[in-house]
């Protein structure tokens, strides 16, 4: 008697012969147990049992309701850890479907590795099974705890044949990139203050406008401003302002005159 289970067995009906319950055990391989038979569970809210107290589950159903969200909550309730849970069906017609809402239902109470098994070979004298779904319920009880291992930190190896064929840098280098570059000599006008005799780059045309303006060479190259508004362009610019009638300028650099700047608009 001390390697006897205990098997709660229940069912929707309103019977449920021992024979039965014996029969559907031993073909599931569970033979020696004592079972605990609940009829018209469907209508129970709980058992009363205490909590992890039976081995095994066997829940007989003739409906798609039952067993309910609750009822296997309450399976999971009273199992031991380590306990499995069998729900039997005797129903025709959309087992597939039927399969994948009881899996869903074990799995959603904390039920693990859900299972589909064949009933139909099962005789019984009452009533007949199509299909099943047997699953079991962890070992580690409500409110364990265990000690999370964390991995240990592994250092990237790279292992370096010394076979291997290495590329010098220096190689991929040609005669002209070790060259030296030559920055290019300053010549004509960018040399001088002013604009040479043959002046080629427009500066002499430049110097010409501004003296016709009556600007003196040190106005061109720095120009500054008493008011601060010389460089901001003619609507910021006095009535005496010697940069009137220039394009607007930043202060302290060298004016810029475009050479169209003293040709007629029309």
């Amino acid at each position: 008697m001390a390697n006897q289970k205990t098997v709660l067995a229940v069912t929707d009906d309103v019977v449920l012969p021992v024979s039965s319950v014996l029969t559907i055990m031993a073909q599931l391989g569970n033979e020696r147990f004592d079972p605990l038979i609940v009829t018209q569970a469907s209508t129970i809210n709980q058992f009363p049992l205490d909590s992890s107290s039976v081995d095994a589950v066997l829940a007989i159903s003739k409906t798609s309701d039952f067993p309910s969200d609750k009822i296997c909550g309450e399976f999971s309730r009273i199992l031991k850890p380590g306990g499995t849970v069998f729900v039997c069906k005797n129903l025709e017609g959309q087992v597939e479907d039927m399969q994948q809402t009881i899996q869903r239902r074990v799995t959603l109470a904390g039920f693990l590795e859900p299972q589909c098994l064949d009933l139909k070979s099962i005789k019984l004298s009452t009533f007949s099974l199509s299909f099943g779904i047997k699953a079991k319920k962890p070992s580690w009880k409500i409110g364990s705890s265990f000690a999370l291992k964390k991995p240990a930190k592994v250092l990237l190896k790279v292992n370096l044949d010394d076979d291997l064929d290495l590329i010098d840098e220096d190689s991929l280098l040609t005669e002209e990139d070790l060259k030296k570059p030559q920055l290019p000599v300053a010549s004509g006008c960018a040399t001088t203050k002013k604009a040479c005799k043959n002046c080629v780059c427009g500066r002499a045309e430049i110097e010409e406008k501004a003296v016709k303006l009556g600007l003196t060479e040190d106005q061109i190259e720095n120009p500054q401003s008493s008011c601060g508004s010389c460089g901001l362009g003619d609507a910021f610019r006095c009535g005496t302002c010697p940069y009137k009638g220039l394009p607007a300028f930043k202060l302290g650099e060298k004016v810029t005159l475009s050479r169209n700047f003293l040709e007629a608009d029309i």
